[in-house]
């Protein structure tokens, strides 16, 4: 009955640069423009999983959220190459939290925020979970 998660929305204090960051540094693809002002879109990964950016009426985010505090708190990304995706991260100079971290059975990842602070968790599992 509950297949999944279609998507996650994001709000956005500039719908369009965010939705642009997600565009050249994760490669993900529009499949949704609103064309409104200001828009709204969906994104698209590589596996159809997707994200929705949604324009907030505020212009500035608010602090940003710690790694731990209560409430939805990151998006995972997979990635195939661990290494790879992280030398791509560190050359579009994201804004890492820490440095990447082993993880059982050979799992590596890291955190890092997109323009607005929202929490990215890059994730590499050689067995999927």
């Amino acid at each position: 009955m509950f297949k999944g998660i279609e998507h996650i929305g994001i709000y956005a204090c500039d719908s369009a640069a965010l939705a642009q960051w997600y565009q050249d540094v994760l490669g993900w693809r529009v499949v949704y423009d609103s064309r409104g002002k200001p828009p709204a879109f969906f994104l698209a990964t590589e596996d159809g999983s997707m994200i929705e950016i949604i324009p907030s009426p505020k212009t500035s985010p608010g602090s940003a959220p710690a790694l731990n505090d209560p409430g939805l708190r990151h998006l995972a990304i997979t990635v195939n190459d661990f290494d790879k995706a992280y030398a791509v991260l560190q050359a579009k100079k994201v804004n890492f939290i820490e440095p990447p971290k082993d993880g059982a059975n050979g799992a590596k990842v890291v955190f890092f925020r997109d323009p607005e602070g929202n929490i990215l968790h890059l994730m590499y599992r050689p067995v999927p979970m």
